[in-house]
């Protein structure tokens, strides 16, 4: 009575004997890995996604210019849009310093692909931040849209802001969103970047005391309503009439 059973165990050791030669480690390029880079996400899994980037200077005189940007993506979004709010701080009325530092060289930083975070320094008692962030999670539905705070960025548009600590440019273009900082008096510059699959983040001082943040955060959401229990086990209970069997 068991004869198909000894049959089914038979069949399954001599295919599995017979892959076993051919299951050999090999090394996988880099080309290859890179075309499987988000494949692991079933389509139609991510409800929500969004973007949020800020850069902040602020100089030894407490002087503070910054920008944050922030876009939010789900099936309800007609069209991805970037909002950007710009803001600035007075600090406590100081002489304002020169900065008398010189960087050379890093014009090919801005060229890289991936993810390129760069501080380059000539000056006492700074202080640089470069960060990234992924915040992933799961729900069993999109989480509300924030209402939209400051001023829509158009493709090919700039918006900018200023202060005592130096001036801020927001602007689309090449795909992406870029955020840059040009601190007054010579103490240097900041840029915050993303765009064609890539982040940069680099900061170059050229004074003292300076305080800098480059942040950019992914928020994504996984809808969490997948096969139920029965469903991922159907395949798995063919397979119990083995277990008498011993495999």
């Amino acid at each position: 009575m068991k004869t198909s059973y000894w049959v089914a165990a038979a069949c399954l050791v001599a295919s599995t004997s017979g892959f076993a030669n051919g299951f050999k480690p090999i090394e996988i390029k880099d080309q290859e890995l890179a075309e499987l880079r988000g494949r692991y996400v079933m389509p139609g899994r991510i409800i929500s996604f969004g973007v949020v980037m800020s850069s902040t200077w602020r100089n030894a005189s407490g002087d503070l210019i910054g920008a944050t940007t922030s876009m939010q993506i789900q099936a309800a979004t007609v069209k991805p849009e970037f909002y950007v709010s710009t803001y600035s701080q007075s600090g406590n009325g100081g002489p304002a310093e020169q900065g008398t530092g010189s960087v050379i060289g890093g014009a090919g930083l801005n060229s890289t692909q991936g993810i390129n975070q760069s501080v380059r320094a000539a000056g006492d008692g700074n202080s640089a931040y470069n960060n990234i962030a992924i915040d992933v999670k799961e729900a069993s539905h999109a989480p509300a849209l924030v209402p939209a705070q400051g001023q829509a960025l158009m493709a090919g548009h700039t918006i900018t802001g200023s202060s005592a600590a130096g001036s801020i440019a927001v602007s689309a273009s090449n795909g992406g969103v870029q955020m840059a900082i040009q601190a007054n008096n010579n103490q240097g510059s900041a840029i915050q970047q993303v765009a064609q699959g890539g982040l940069l983040q680099n900061t170059r001082l050229l004074g003292n005391s300076n305080m800098v943040s480059n942040l950019t955060q992914l928020n994504v959401v996984l809808n969490n309503n997948g096969p139920t229990a029965g469903a991922l086990d159907c395949n798995l209970n063919q397979l119990t009439a083995l277990r008498s069997l011993g495999y």
